[in-house]
């Protein structure tokens, strides 16, 4: 049996620093604000070139609202929370103090240059940032981190990422123009948990595509991650799956040579209303179903944050998805366009 110890959750700042945040689009009003107010964060305001947007949402969650980016940049001791556009991120990091503690919304640029760029910024101006990959921070995948930090599932052999559903992209209008979207904006958080539970590979063979119903330039994906001759790690994507509820799907399955664990992402399903995550752990003696505490969304933008506010009070060391590690995130996202771009094997056609 899988015992309780198993960690689902973060601890809480004994002192948590104020926040900024940056930005006032769908992600702040349905994951950060709820998120901070349910772990008690303080909020210090929110600030965005749209004031009419952010004074809508400073309103309804009773936080201040900035009317210029030096104003929200000023704030002492805080912890600024960039939930912008990859674009707009070195414009922001530029306008904070030196050695400011900061988390950014993925991605960390729209190309690798970008990320280069973001990241000699943050180590010329001595910046604490890291990125927003809170999918590491969701119970199950604490959990599951956990348990093959913890050897329980031996070493880790196969890993499978499949996705089969409906994404409802008009919910981002921007989307429509950008000529990198599947796997920069969304598959990005798969491929940095993976990351994040085997370490780098060595390589990457990919292709994606669009759909001829849809607008957005890229919906599908399929990867292969080389991990050499001992793991084999897969993942299918597919957001333009509409023939309902029956034989859709966002799961994970993770394979070692003592035991495995499957993960449901519910909230990708019936997106945003989304449904609950599961995960189960097979050690030997039949599948048994953990009892999570909360979920991706929204309790893991509250664990990644208290995760920076730990690091910047100095109550841990170590602070995750930092800049530099975020850019092997991105460097990975770049060799899957470069490999997608490139054609594939040809097949011999007759005999020679």
């Amino acid at each position: 049996m899988v015992k309780d110890a198993i960690q689902q959750s973060w601890p809480m700042p004994a002192n948590p620093r104020p926040i900024v945040i940056f930005g006032a689009g769908s992600i702040v009003r349905d994951a950060h604000l709820p998120a901070y107010r349910a772990a008690g964060f303080p909020i210090a305001g929110l600030y965005d070139p749209d004031i009419a947007k952010a004074k809508t949402i400073g309103q309804k969650f009773n936080v201040p609202v900035f009317v210029t980016l030096k104003d929200a940049a000023s704030q002492p001791d805080a912890i600024f929370d960039l939930a912008t556009p990859p674009a707009a991120h070195l414009e922001v990091l530029n306008a904070l103090p030196e050695g400011s503690f900061a988390v950014m919304q993925k991605p960390m640029g729209s190309t690798l240059q970008e990320a280069s760029a973001i990241l000699k910024l943050c180590q010329s101006r001595h910046l604490k940032a890291c990125v927003n990959f809170q999918l590491r921070f969701a119970p199950m995948m604490l959990a599951l981190k956990d348990l093959c930090t913890k050897g329980l599932l031996g070493e880790i052999v196969d890993i499978d990422m499949w996705m089969a559903l409906e994404t409802p992209w008009g919910l981002w209008e921007f989307l429509a123009d950008l000529p990198r979207v599947e796997i920069l904006l969304h598959s990005i958080h798969y491929f940095d948990a993976i990351r994040h539970l085997v370490g780098n590979p060595v390589g990457i063979h990919a292709k994606t595509l669009g759909h001829p119903q849809s607008k957005i330039s890229n919906t599908r994906t399929a990867a292969i991650l080389d991990y050499g001759d001992r793991l084999r790690c897969a993942l299918s994507i597919n957001h333009n799956h509409p023939f309902g509820r029956k034989y859709q799907a966002c799961e994970m399955r993770v394979c070692g040579t003592k035991g495995a664990a499957y993960l449901h992402l519910g909230v990708n399903l019936n997106y945003p209303e989304g449904e609950a995550d599961i995960l189960e752990v097979n050690l030997g003696q039949g599948w048994e179903n953990i009892a999570l505490e909360g979920s991706w969304f929204t309790e893991s933008f509250g664990y990644r944050m208290a995760q920076l506010q730990r690091y910047a009070n100095g109550e841990e060391s170590e602070l995750i998805s930092n800049a530099n590690d975020a850019w092997h995130t991105m460097a990975l996202i770049e060799a899957a366009y470069e490999s997608s771009a490139q054609p594939a094997t040809r097949i011999q056609t007759e005999m020679k």
